[in-house]
């Protein structure tokens, strides 16, 4: 049962949702998810057929036995959290970028180059479009990115971000903002000036892991 509460929690991720919503969304009794979570609690046939039925892009094979694929249509999304992982790092076209975040696109996974390098450990790969990065990153580079949930998000001030916004996805710099409650976006190329992002503009967010350039 532990697995199936795993499994069930890794899906709640990729969907971004919680567990009030999840609860709400199968009709659950209150606390059932959060105790299944913490006390390894075992959870009814009738509660997982409903969990089912509220979500049914969820496969009941992958779920109750972690045999499969997690989605019954996959996404490139899919490949971070299924248990059946297909080789090498997705490299994720520029102009799906805000859906990639979102899952309002979708992008197959058969229509995806993938990187087989050794020791890169990263969700996704993207490649840099545009000069305000530069001498860092150049257009035509790669970077290696790690999601970051917004839920547990504590900025590695001075760490280079992917940041999907409200202004479009952002390759940027982060330190602390003027106040507590936005973040500053600094470029590389000094003749683009810092943007002051609010923390209620950031939709999701990657941290930078590492460089792929092809000389």
């Amino acid at each position: 049962m532990a697995d199936f509460i795993d499994r069930l929690t890794r899906y709640m991720e990729y969907k971004g949702i919680n567990d009030n919503q999840l609860t709400v969304s199968a009709g659950l009794s209150i606390g059932l998810i959060g105790k299944a979570k913490s006390g390894g609690k075992g959870m009814s046939s009738v509660n997982i057929e409903k969990i089912l039925l509220a979500y049914p892009d969820l496969s009941p094979t992958w779920l109750l036995t972690g045999k499969g694929r997690m989605l019954t249509s996959p996404d490139i999304n899919e490949a971070s959290y299924s248990d059946e992982k297909i080789n090498g790092v997705p490299l994720v076209p520029i102009e799906a970028m805000a859906g990639f975040f979102t899952g309002e696109i979708l992008v197959n996974e058969r229509d995806c180059e993938r990187l087989n390098i050794p020791g890169l450990k990263a969700d996704f790969v993207v490649s840099v479009s545009g000069d305000s990065m530069e001498p860092k990153y150049f257009s035509g580079d790669m970077v290696a990115c790690q999601r970051v949930y917004l839920s547990d998000l504590f900025f590695q001030w001075g760490k280079v971000y992917v940041i999907d916004t409200n202004q479009g996805v952002l390759l940027k710099k982060v330190k602390k903002g003027s106040s507590p409650d936005c973040i500053t976006l600094i470029s590389e190329n000094p003749e683009y000036d810092d943007i002051e992002l609010p923390f209620s503009d950031i939709y999701h967010i990657a941290l930078v892991k590492g460089l792929v350039r092809i000389v």
